[in-house]
C-alpha cells in the first residue's frame, strides 16, 4: 500500500506543478542511518515532496495531533511516521517516546525526515532550528549516522501549475560524539544543519526584498522555460548577496534602480503584458497541441468545470489566504473531489448506458481533464503573445519604450555588478 500511495502521490505532484527538479541525490547514503532535515515554507506538500522523490524509505516526525485526523492520520500512519508530543496538542505522550522510536529506526539502518524550524511558514528567510535533528542523531551513538540537509525551493508555492525543486545538500556525518549530547555539541551540529540549509534556501531580510529581487532577475536574463531550478536559484541568491552589498554601499543608486524596476513592471501590467511576452512569439508546438486538442480539451473543460469551481471554494474556505496551507488545501480537495466526479459521472453512465460504457467513461474522464489542463495553459500562452503582437502593431511607440526601459533597467544592473565584482553570466 505505501508503494503504492507513493507511486499515486508522486503522479499528483507532477500534475499540481508543470515542472519539479530533483538535485543532489548522489548525497544521499544508500543504506547507512539518514537523519533529513528539512526546510518547512509549504504545509503537508513538503513531506510528499521528501516521500516521493527520496530514493529511500522514509519516516517523518509529525506532531501527534495528526494521527487523531480523520484522513490526514490515515496517511500519517500509513508512512511509518513517528508522533512528536507538543504541550500546545494535548494530545498524551512524550518525547522519551519519539526519541527512542527514532532511535530503533536508525539501528535498523532506516531514514527519519524533520522539519528542524518546527512549523510551516511563509517568512522570508529560515526560523530558528530547533535541535530535534541534531538530538536524534546524536543520540542514536551510531556509526555512519548522516544528516542529509534538503532545501525545497517553490516559484510560487501555492500556485497551481507552478514549479518546484527538492535539492539533497553536503551531508554531514555524524558517528559518535565523544562529547555526548552536551549543549555544546547539540547547539554547535544544530549550527553547521543551519549553514548547509541555508545554502539550499532562498534567504532575504523581507517579502519586499525577495520580490524586487524576482523583479530584477527577471528583468535581467532572459529566462527560458527549461531553464534549471537550481540556475534560477543560485541567480536569485547571488542578486541577493548584490542587494545587501549595494544597501550597505550604494543606497542611493539603489534606491533609484528599486524605483525604476517598480516603474517599468507597473507600465508593463498597465499594457496588460508579462516580461516574456516583450517578445511575442508563438511556438508551432503550441498551435499543433490546441488544433488537435481541443475538442476533447473542450469536453473536458466542461465535465470539471463544476469539480474545479468547488476546489477553489474549499480552498479558500479552509486556507483563510494563509499561503503555507492554500496548496495542501487546495491538493487535498483535489485528491477528493475529482475522483468523487468520475465516479459520478461513471455511475450515471452505468445507470443509462451500461457497465462497458461505464468503465470507459471511468477511463477517459483523467484524460479529458488533462487533456483540458494542457490545452488551457496553450491558450492562455497563445493569447498572451498574441496580445504583446498586437500591441507591438498597433502601439509601436509605447512598445518600444517598454523595450528601452528594459534594457536601461539591465544596463544598470549590470554595471553595478561589475562595480561589486558580482558574476553576471547568462546576459543576452
Amino acid at each position: 500500500m505505501r508503494r503504492f500511495l507513493t507511486a499515486v502521490f508522486r503522479r499528483l505532484l507532477k500534475i499540481f506543478y508543470s515542472r519539479i527538479e530533483v538535485v543532489g541525490l548522489e548525497n544521499i547514503p544508500d543504506s547507512a542511518p539518514v537523519v533529513v532535515a528539512v526546510n518547512h515554507p509549504n504545509g503537508l506538500v513538503d513531506p510528499l515532496f521528501v516521500l516521493t522523490f527520496m530514493p529511500r524509505r522514509v519516516s517523518f516526525l509529525a506532531k501527534a495531533s495528526l494521527f487523531r485526523m480523520p484522513v490526514i492520520g490515515y496517511f500519517v500512519r500509513a508512512f511509518d511516521s513517528i508522533p512528536v508530543y507538543r504541550k500546545q496538542d494535548n494530545v498524551i505522550g512524550t518525547n522519551a517516546e519519539t526519541f527512542e522510536r527514532a532511535r530503533e529506526i536508525l539501528e535498523e539502518g532506516g531514514a527519519i525526515a524533520i522539519f528542524p524550524e518546527g512549523t510551516t511558514h511563509s517568512d522570508a528567510h529560515l526560523r530558528e532550528l530547533k535541535t530535534g535533528a541534531a538530538r536524534i542523531a546524536l543520540g542514536s551513538s551510531l556509526q555512519g549516522t548522516t544528516i542529509v540537509p534538503a532545501g525545497i525551493y517553490y516559484t510560487a508555492k501555492q500556485t497551481f501549475r507552478s514549479t518546484a525543486m527538492i535539492a539533497f545538500g553536503e551531508p554531514i556525518q555524524v558517528g559518535v560524539s565523544r562529547g555526548g549530547m552536551s549543549p555544546e555539541v547539540v547547539r554547535g551540529l544544530t549550527a553547521r544543519i543551519e549553514e548547509r540549509l541555508a545554502a539550499l534556501t532562498l534567504q532575504a531580510d523581507s517579502h519586499a526584498a525577495l520580490e524586487l529581487i524576482g523583479q530584477a532577475e527577471d528583468i535581467f536574463f532572459t529566462s527560458h522555460p527549461d531553464q534549471p531550478l537550481s540556475e534560477e536559484l543560485e541567480l536569485r541568491r547571488r542578486f541577493i548577496a548584490a542587494y545587501h552589498d549595494l544597501r550597505l554601499q550604494r543606497p542611493a543608486r539603489l534606491a533609484r534602480l528599486e524605483s525604476e524596476i517598480r516603474r517599468f513592471t507597473a507600465e508593463l501590467g498597465e499594457a496588460g503584458l508579462e516580461l516574456h511576452e516583450l517578445v511575442p512569439r508563438v511556438g508551432a508546438g503550441t498551435v499543433v497541441r490546441l488544433v488537435l486538442l481541443f475538442p476533447i480539451a473542450a469536453a473536458g473543460a466542461v465535465v470539471h468545470y463544476p469539480s474545479y469551481r468547488l476546489v477553489d471554494l474549499l480552498t479558500a474556505r479552509f486556507s483563510r489566504g494563509v499561503t503555507e496551507l492554500t496548496a495542501t488545501v487546495k491538493f487535498l480537495s483535489a485528491l477528493a473531489v475529482y475522483p468523487l466526479t468520475w465516479l459520478l459521472i461513471a455511475a450515471l453512465a452505468w445507470r443509462f448506458a451500461g457497465g462497458a460504457v461505464a468503465l470507459a467513461t471511468l477511463a477517459a474522464l483523467p484524460f479529458l481533464g488533462y487533456a483540458a489542463l494542457r490545452v488551457l495553459e496553450d491558450t492562455d500562452d497563445a493569447v498572451g503573445r498574441t496580445r504583446a503582437l498586437l500591441h507591438r502593431l498597433f502601439s509601436s511607440d509605447a512598445h518600444a519604450e517598454l523595450v528601452a526601459r528594459r534594457r536601461a533597467i539591465r544596463r544598470e544592473i549590470a554595471a553595478l555588478a561589475s562595480e561589486l565584482d558580482v558574476p553576471a553570466s547568462g546576459v543576452r
